[in-house]
């Protein structure tokens, strides 16, 4: 099966694609494009994807970069290939020929580019991500590189929708503590639980840091699982692993 691969307008003609699971080796719960390295997929399986993936986005399987993803704020500076991959949840980049990608299973794929500028950047943005600010942080580290705020574009790719995403009032309390305005983020759901709304939340903060333009996919991952993994999905359905979709941008 070929890949599957979601490409926004805005991102273009810069390669790019929010990958689906279609098109891979792995099989049983991982079945598809598995490229998470931290599932416990045949880990010679997960290069066969992501080599995949590299060649989609015409890059040498050791310039796909990624880092180890901790629901952090933190930005890194890709400037070449190789080496350990660090602890951190966003990439930024100048250099031409380096790919850099995220990995998700219901947290935001955020791909940023300032065409003008050639700067380009990727985040990985959960609830804790978003809150903390890694989204500000990808965008202060573009402007470091020469991007201009109101050049940038940023897309969000397949994440949980809100009808899927279901919290309990401790979560709520999180939010409104940082600002009573995020209430408009949650919707009543039963048992005195909530349904938070991750791509609206995500859209404010990319708006609100006062960047060119802003869009989701419109993609959930919770509900299509002939095309997405999903975390929550998996909790649900008792599963031991689930499989992570990968993201990707180049120059």
């Amino acid at each position: 099966m070929t890949l599957e691969i979601l490409i926004a307008d805005r991102l273009t003609p810069l390669r790019h694609g929010f990958f689906t699971r279609r098109g891979g080796a792995s099989s049983g719960v991982f079945a598809g494009l598995n490229c998470g390295l931290g599932s416990s997929d045949l880990s010679e399986i997960v290069s066969i994807n992501r080599a995949r993936v590299a060649e989609a986005i015409e890059v040498a399987p050791d310039h796909l970069i990624t880092v180890h993803q901790v629901h952090s704020a933190d930005v890194v500076r890709v400037t070449g290939a190789g080496g350990e991959r660090p602890r951190a949840d966003a990439m930024v980049s100048a250099t031409p020929g380096l790919a850099l990608a995220v990995l998700t299973a219901d947290c935001q794929p955020v791909l940023f580019a300032d065409h003008a500028a050639q700067v380009i950047g990727a985040a990985h943005a959960g609830w804790r991500g978003a809150l903390n600010g890694v989204l500000e942080a990808t965008i202060e580290a573009m402007e470091a590189l020469g991007a201009e705020r109101s050049a940038i574009t940023a897309v969000i790719g397949p994440t949980i929708s809100q009808a899927a995403y279901e919290v309990g009032p401790e979560f709520l309390d999180m939010f409104l503590a940082d600002d009573p305005a995020n209430s408009r983020f949650f919707a009543n759901g039963a048992d005195a639980h909530y349904h938070f709304d991750l791509p609206g939340y995500g859209l404010h903060r990319l708006r609100r840091a006062g960047i060119g333009h802003a869009e989701w996919t419109r993609h959930c991952t919770y509900g299509d699982p002939e095309r997405f993994y999903s975390y929550r999905r998996s909790l649900h359905a008792g599963e031991a692993d689930y499989g992570r979709l990968i993201s990707v941008i180049r120059l």
